[in-house]
Formats: C-alpha cells, sequence, structure tokens
C-alpha cells in the first residue's frame, strides 16, 4: 500500500508541474541528493496522497503501541455542538484510551458546573477539552502521561501540554496535518494552535472562572499559557483528529510612531550600483521615524556615477565610511556599529526597497522588547513572492528562508507567513537590534562567516542570551537578493561559502538539529513547510 501511495504522489508531482519534477529527477541522478529533495518536496507535497502516505508510514512503525493505564490523570470535557453520532465517535476514541469523559455540551455555565460536579479536584488531574466529533488517536494517553512524568522530575509544572493535530474532512479522513512549533508565545497570540489539541493543569477556581464565557475552553487554555512559571510543552506527535480549528488571525500594524521612539542608526554596505543605492536611501529618506542617521560603507567602488553620488550625499544625516579591501560583510558592518550612534542598529542592504514609509517603526516597537534580539521584516522578491519570512535551521542541513517563493496572498501553511513570531533567525538583508545587545555578543563573527549565515549565527548567539529572533511580517519590503555581489559561482566564491558552510554546521550542529520552531516531520530539503515523506 505505502509503495503504490508513494508510486502515485510522484505521479501527482509530475504533473502538477512536469518541467520542475524532471529537474529534480535530473539532480538525483547526476547524486546531487539534498538539491533533488528541496526540488521533490514541495512538488510531492502538492499531492493529495502526500499525507495519507506518512499517516500508513507512521501506523506501520506504531503498530506496537498499546493502551495505557492512566487512571484519573486526565480528564476530558466534550463540548460544542454535535448528532449523537459525532458524539459517540469522540466518547468511543476517548475510552479507548481511557480517559473519562464529561459531557458538557453547549457549554453554559450550570452545564460545566453539573458536569464537573463528580471530579475528585484534590487529585490535581488533568483537562483535555475535546469538541464532540473529534477523535484522538491510539498511544494519546501514553503520550501525555509520559510527558507529565517527565514534568515531574523538573522544578516547575507546565500549565499545558499540547501536541499535533490533522482535520477530518466530511468523510472522516484525515486531512491538512499541522505539525507545529515548539511553543511559540508570539505566534500563539495571532493563532491558537493548542485549544482543542491540548491537556492543560486547572483546578476548579481555574474552572469556574470561564464557565460563563462561550468560549470557555478557549479561555481556558488562554490562561494557563499566560500563567507564571513554565512554558506550555510540546509534544511532537499526531494525537488529534479533529473536526474544525481556530483560523490565523492576521493583525494589524501596531500604533504610529512617537517622537520618543530611540534613536536608529542605519548601516548600508555597497559597492558601485549607484540605481540600486539611491533607490534604498531614498527610501529611507520618506521613512517615517522621528530620528535617523545612515552610514553607507563604501566596498571599492569604482564606477564615476557612483563615486559621485556618494560625494554628493548630505554629511549632516548620511556619513560615507571608506571600507578597502575584499568583501567582507561583517567586518564592514562591525566597523560602522563601532560608529555608529544609534541605540538600534538597521543591518541594511544596498538592495532593499521600501514600500510603506512605516516599516522602521513597526520593526522598533519589536526590537526595544526585553526579550527580543534580532528583528528581521518580510522581504518579497520584485515579482512579489516570499525571499525571506524568517529563517530555519537545518534546511538543507544548514538554514533557509521560511516559505520562500510562496505569494503573500497565499495560505501556505497556516499563515505563518502573514503572522509575527519568534523564530530561530532572521536574515541580515533588513535586521534591526539594540546596539547594546549587538555589541554584548560580539557584533558579527568577521573570521568564520565573512559573507554568508553571519546573520544565523549572530541570531543564534543572541537567542542564547534570552533575546529571541522575531519575525515581523508588517514591515515588508522588496529585496533585489545578491544583484550587487553576484551568486558566488566563481570558483573562489564556491570555496569560501563550503568553508562558511562547514563552520556553521561545527558551531551550531545545523546537519543535526530540527529547528523548534520547525518540527521533526517537516522536510528539511524544503523551505516550504512540507510533509517529509
Amino acid at each position: 500500500m505505502a509503495t503504490w501511495l508513494a508510486a502515485r504522489a510522484h505521479v501527482d508531482a509530475f504533473l502538477f508541474d512536469p518541467q520542475a519534477y524532471l529537474t529534480a529527477a535530473k539532480w538525483w541522478l547526476k547524486r546531487k541528493r539534498v538539491r533533488a529533495r528541496g526540488q521533490f518536496a514541495p512538488l510531492l507535497s502538492q499531492s493529495p496522497r502526500a499525507y495519507r502516505l506518512w499517516a500508513l508510514r507512521q501506523e506501520q512503525t506504531n503498530s506496537g503501541n498499546g493502551r495505557s493505564h492512566i487512571g484519573s490523570a486526565i480528564i476530558s470535557l466534550v463540548y460544542g455542538t454535535g448528532d449523537r453520532r459525532q458524539l459517540a465517535i469522540t466518547r468511543r476514541s476517548l475510552a479507548t484510551e481511557g480517559i473519562p469523559a464529561l459531557i458538557i455540551g453547549a457549554a453554559q455555565a450550570h452545564d460545566i458546573t453539573a458536569a464537573t460536579k463528580s471530579v475528585d479536584w484534590s487529585a490535581k488531574p488533568w483537562l483535555m477539552p475535546i469538541n464532540i466529533g473529534d477523535r484522538i488517536a491510539p498511544g494519546t494517553a501514553a503520550a501525555y502521561c509520559a510527558a507529565i512524568a517527565e514534568q515531574s522530575n523538573d522544578a516547575g509544572m507546565a500549565k499545558i501540554i499540547y501536541a499535533d493535530d490533522d482535520q477530518l474532512d466530511k468523510r472522516s479522513r484525515r486531512t491538512a496535518p499541522h505539525f507545529k512549533p515548539d511553543w511559540n508565545s508570539e505566534l500563539f497570540q495571532h493563532f491558537d494552535y493548542l485549544t482543542g489539541a491540548c491537556i492543560l493543569h486547572a483546578g476548579r477556581a481555574d474552572l469556574e472562572a470561564v464557565a460563563d464565557r462561550p468560549d470557555w475552553a478557549q479561555q481556558l487554555v488562554m490562561r494557563a499559557a499566560q500563567a507564571e512559571g513554565r512554558s506550555p510543552v510540546h509534544v511532537r506527535q499526531m494525537l488529534h483528529h479533529r473536526r474544525t480549528r481556530f483560523a490565523p488571525r492576521i493583525p494589524a500594524a501596531p500604533v504610529a510612531p512617537s517622537r520618543d521612539m530611540p534613536h536608529v542608526t542605519i548601516i548600508v554596505p555597497t559597492r558601485n550600483r549607484v540605481d540600486l543605492l539611491r533607490t534604498c536611501l531614498e527610501g529611507i529618506a520618506a521613512t517615517d521615524y522621528p530620528t535617523v542617521d545612515v552610514i553607507v560603507v563604501d566596498n571599492d567602488s569604482d564606477d564615476p556615477e557612483t563615486r559621485a553620488y556618494l560625494a554628493d550625499l548630505d554629511p549632516v544625516h548620511t556619513q560615507v565610511l571608506n571600507h578597502r579591501g575584499v568583501f567582507n560583510y561583517s567586518a564592514i558592518n562591525n566597523r560602522a556599529a563601532a560608529q555608529a550612534r544609534g541605540q538600534l542598529l538597521c543591518l541594511l542592504n544596498n538592495d532593499i526597497e521600501m514600500t510603506r514609509p512605516d516599516w522602521l517603526a513597526i520593526m522598533a516597537h519589536q526590537a526595544m522588547r526585553h526579550d527580543v534580539g534580532a528583528v528581521g521584516a518580510r522581504l518579497l522578491y520584485p515579482d512579489g513572492r516570499i525571499q525571506h519570512a524568517g529563517v530555519v535551521i537545518g534546511v538543507g542541513n544548514a538554514a533557509g528562508h521560511a516559505h520562500r517563493f510562496l505569494h503573500p496572498n497565499e495560505e501556505g501553511y497556516f499563515r505563518r507567513h502573514a503572522l509575527p513570531q519568534f523564530t530561530s533567525a532572521v536574515t541580515a538583508a533588513c535586521l534591526l537590534v539594540q546596539r547594546e545587545r549587538f555589541m554584548a555578543v560580539g557584533g558579527l563573527d568577521e573570521r568564520n562567516f565573512a559573507v554568508a549565515f553571519n546573520d544565523v549565527d549572530l541570531c543564534l548567539r543572541l537567542n542564547q542570551r534570552g533575546w529571541q529572533s522575531l519575525y515581523e511580517p508588517r514591515a515588508t519590503l522588496i529585496h533585489h537578493e545578491s544583484v550587487s555581489r553576484g551568486l558566488d559561482q566563481d570558483p573562489v566564491g564556491a570555496a569560501r561559502f563550503a568553508g562558511e558552510l562547514a563552520a556553521l554546521k561545527r558551531i551550531w550542529n545545523t546537519d543535526e538539529i530540527t529547528d523548534p520552531f520547525h518540527h521533526p516531520q517537516l522536510s528539511r530539503a524544503a523551505e516550504r513547510f512540507v510533509v517529509a515523506i
């Protein structure tokens, strides 16, 4: 069965885009396996059989999992609307796992009070709010109980343990898998990916506090997620099969900039290509932000028009710093950062084009938070497709730009490309960070990462200090990627890139680790979020 499904998935992929499929096959035959997998992964994901193939393989792998005796550690609260058949499906699913079911139904306050009257709250049970018609997978009780047991040895206990879920279509077939990130509090503000697929440690008082709300289950989860103590714990298993989900909420832009916002120094490395630099600096001049200065770092421009343009720049607002020698992005930015006056540093490529005047204020609003390190913008190719929506560690055994080539209007992976969220890294093509924090971690690594991966390394070092990288799609700009510098296809550039890639793997183990905001069951070969099959 699995072999047949795999063959059909490849046929679907070929029919979806024959040229792209044949290109992937060519790379596979040339033994360029990483490149081939990167081409195949998004094509195979288009097949309606892709997730069925993954699920079948998982069932074969987990066929030996048995039921676990859990006593009263977990109690389900079955709520929502549905017919008797749907209720019976849910109850049978819970009973198979040995989880008691308390039927709340329409979820009025008196229903909740009556349904939970027999609960022994002194035993401190875990509650599983679950919609009528939803099912849980075999082994769910054991998986959750194992997660509970692992916490019992820690100093603090999480209030929430959650798992992955998929959706049931009208014929009760499993579709639309959601392989979730580990806890991402910023993402959760815009997308409730917990309610209906979790257990939570809550008492009678917590339940009574939300009992009069029609959305009591969601409110209960939100209260637990915001409670002090350990963050929600993620069980990286597909445990919940759901009829419905909450949809992501696209956020509005933050408030307009105020006069007390911190001063920003924008650092723009450049070499020749005055057309790009002029567009970038004009965009900065049109930016709606109270106080900005610019340092243009010129790396041996020899084009007369570029040199004349640089000489004519107003020194009051724009300082031109000459940096001679071989291009070293890290050294260029470090030198400028040492002279910067701003509380915030903005690393900005000269091939960035602004589309809205509020981009910098949006990013600065996030960069001043106590828990945030580097803030990255959403960058688009000139044709409107996404070039950068955060960086995922481990893609290609290195690091890749999330959701690359997706159009902003597309659904993509649960609209993640359109939601502010914590990420492991962001690109330095447009990156904002507090200067003090940039200096505290030593700036960019000039020795190991002269050109590539210096932004990834910087972000990971900031993350280690508790200053997490953040992707902010409300700041959207156009990136004419690598237009001015080329694509490192020459032997010298290729050798340098290979050395920087080796350094990234050596220092950060990117060929081994799974990004906490990605998932082991998502393909490491694709920058799109697609199931690994």
